[in-house]
């Protein structure tokens, strides 16, 4: 008999009202809830705006210590539904110290963990150099009641490194909340071929590793506060992936979605005898992985 997992995705527009947008997203837990879930999952910095399309010492402002205000508010919806929460907050460490933090909550509203972001990108719009430290916790899955959950942050989903260790600490799914999309002036080719390479990456974690990847990006045009640019159209297009790198859901790429889709926890140790690469690996050839380049 398989092993069933609810999974809640709350993919959502922003605005600049930070209140609104969490009461949008406490509705949105509240309805995957509803449905059945036992697992919900938010996008990344999920609070306010992107506001990393500048750099504005302004913005620190946003930041808050973990346990904080915003750690209480998930806590007790999380608590009140009865759900693992995986979140993404600004995290205020220490004067001058901040990161890019994802809280997880167990259903009884109690923190199971968290993951600071390890890559940090420094993008034109994509500033996050600026504001976050890169994470210093490793990378560790979280253990919960559901099983570990081996979180990541956006950019790091570009990385083979990431969700490999993530599989070899135990990790039974790996989980992106993700900020990401087009600057307008892109050629409709070009973010094709963007939004392709994000997804088929992603896809490659799950073949790669034997496991379900579960995705949440933000959606909607955010502007550029500088008016540099035309600001970020946030493509969407959240989806849940299975162990052999299969799509089990995608959401659109141009409106908020909230669902829950049902991931089959068994397949990964069938899919594993199947294609054993853990096995194959040639670990004893494998030591210039951690070099710059191999000149």
């Amino acid at each position: 008999m398989s092993k069933i997992l609810k999974v809640g995705i709350v993919q959502q527009s922003n605005t600049a009202d930070i209140e609104q947008n969490k009461a949008s997203l406490r509705a949105g837990i509240e309805r995957c809830a509803e449905q059945g879930a036992q697992l919900v999952v938010l996008q990344e910095l999920h609070n306010s705006l992107y506001f990393c399309q500048t750099e504005n010492t302004d913005l620190f402002d946003l930041a808050e210590p973990i346990p904080g205000p915003s750690t209480d508010f998930y806590s007790a919806i999380a608590r009140a539904c009865g759900v693992v929460l995986v979140t993404s907050l600004f995290e205020r460490r220490a004067p001058g110290l901040y990161h890019n933090t994802a809280v997880v909550f167990d259903s009884d509203g109690s923190i199971a963990g968290k993951y600071r972001k390890m890559h940090i990108p420094d993008d034109p719009a994509y500033y996050e150099k600026f504001y976050f430290t890169p994470g210093d916790l490793g990378f560790e899955p979280i253990n919960t009641s559901l099983g570990k959950l081996g979180v990541l942050v956006c950019w790091d989903q570009w990385y083979p490194e990431a969700a490999r260790l993530m599989s070899l600490r135990g990790a039974e799914l790996l989980i992106y909340p993700t900020a990401i999309g087009w600057e307008s002036s892109d050629t409709d080719a070009e973010k094709a071929r963007q939004q392709g390479a994000w997804e088929t990456v992603q896809r490659g974690h799950a073949v790669a590793n034997g496991l379900p990847v579960i995705t949440v990006n933000r959606v909607g045009h955010e502007p550029d506060p500088s008016g540099q640019t035309r600001g970020i159209q946030f493509w969407g297009h959240s989806f849940v992936a299975g162990p052999q790198g299969e799509l089990i859901f995608l959401a659109p790429d141009d409106a908020p979605c909230t669902t829950v889709v049902e991931v089959d926890m068994e397949r990964s140790e069938q899919v594993r005898r199947w294609w054993p690469f853990l096995r194959d690996r040639r670990i004893e050839n494998y030591g210039d992985i951690v070099k710059r380049f191999r000149d």
